[in-house]
């Protein structure tokens, strides 16, 4: 509860060495996008998740609270979603005193991976130098936010 500070990046590669990286699988659907409301498995643990609009003029911070689910909860809920499922595999990887959430989605977002990492400040969210894997500083690209992958047309 409180709110979440991050940046989203596109990668040039996943790193080596991530096979012993902890990994969590995740599904997740939206209510609606504004404000964001949605319903998230994540491995045997279900949670809905309120964003609000933030505390800055970009998408870098936002309010967010999360509630617990039952399974059942999850699955009505679910099936109320407006637009698409999102799943993927999120796999952490240990980088100083950070930890990157490399999400590599399943379809119809294939191949999409975007990175993002979580700060206790704007400033030091500002100060973070990026790994050289990392490629495009996507944070304020409304095209990789999951919510708007929730509504996007898929071909």
């Amino acid at each position: 509860m409180g709110f979440e500070i991050e940046r989203k990046f596109t990668i040039k590669h996943i790193p080596e060495g991530t096979g012993s990286c902890k990994r969590h699988i995740i599904e997740q659907a939206y209510l609606t996008t504004e404000p964001v409301i949605r319903v998230r498995r994540e491995d045997d643990s279900y949670y809905m998740t309120y964003k609000g609009t933030g505390g800055s003029n970009t998408s870098l911070s936002h309010e967010e609270y999360n509630l617990p689910l039952s399974k059942e909860a999850y699955e009505t809920l679910k099936s109320k979603a407006d637009g698409n499922i999102i799943s993927k595999c999120r796999i952490l990887i240990p980088y100083g005193k950070y930890t990157i959430e490399l999400d590599i989605f399943d379809e119809p977002f294939k191949p999409l991976i975007i990175a993002e990492v979580e700060f206790p400040s704007e400033s030091e969210a500002d100060k973070f130098i990026p790994p050289d894997w990392f490629d495009e500083d996507v944070t304020d690209k409304k095209e990789y936010r999951n919510s708007y992958l929730s509504r996007a047309v898929m071909k």
